[in-house]
């Protein structure tokens, strides 16, 4: 990848665009959300993270015909068998708003005492420099934490709120961006995404 090229984020979400384009833009990438393209969500039929972000990655790079980024991520709760995973996002119903999907987890988990309300974030980036390349980079983080009995905080988006971190003493919706930047499974990803371009670059 070089400086100045445009990354097409294969993604509608305003949170994870401004996360992207925090990090990624001073190393002089353009970071686009696929709507810039008139690219429409692709469907999202695998069962695994990685599965879904390779689909996504492929669906952006192919219509906009640029190097394109996916990122799948959600939260995996111990107590639910690992749910809502990769349907973090919807997992209240399609089109549900984050207050909904909390709500839901806050039910699902109501009988759980603090001890087995352990969790944490997965995100799984795929980078393709072009829809036909035979080899994107994948790179996968994790961040631990627990799911509180009710929300706090009013900073970051999706299951923020409820994610405590012990080792913090705050939720992940309490940290500040740079902060949530440089400790987050996202964040993480990133700079293992970084770390593999180097290594190809170098």
């Amino acid at each position: 990848m070089q400086k100045n090229a445009t990354l097409v984020l294969a993604s509608g979400n305003a949170g994870k665009l401004a996360e992207f384009s925090q990090i990624l833009q001073p190393l002089g990438w353009q970071v686009r959300p696929q709507a810039d393209f008139s690219i429409p969500d692709a469907d999202e039929t695998g069962l695994t993270f990685v599965e879904n972000a390779l689909i996504k990655a492929r669906h952006a790079a192919q219509l906009s015909g640029c190097a394109a980024l996916a990122d799948d991520s959600g939260l995996e709760v111990d107590a639910l068998k690992g749910a809502p995973g990769i349907y973090s996002a919807r997992f209240a119903g399609p089109g549900a708003q984050d207050a909904q999907n909390n709500a839901l987890l806050l039910e699902r988990l109501a009988a759980y005492p603090e001890a087995q309300r352990t969790a944490r974030y997965w995100c799984v980036l795929v980078l393709m420099r072009h829809a036909e390349d035979p080899t994107p980079i994948i790179v996968q983080q994790s961040w631990s934490g627990r799911i509180l009995t009710a929300p706090q905080g009013t900073g970051g988006f999706g299951y923020d709120p409820l994610f405590w971190l012990p080792d913090l003493q705050m939720t992940a919706a309490e940290l500040s961006a740079a902060e949530k930047n440089r400790l987050s499974h996202r964040g993480r990803a990133l700079q293992a995404l970084l770390s593999e371009l180097h290594k190809r670059e170098g």
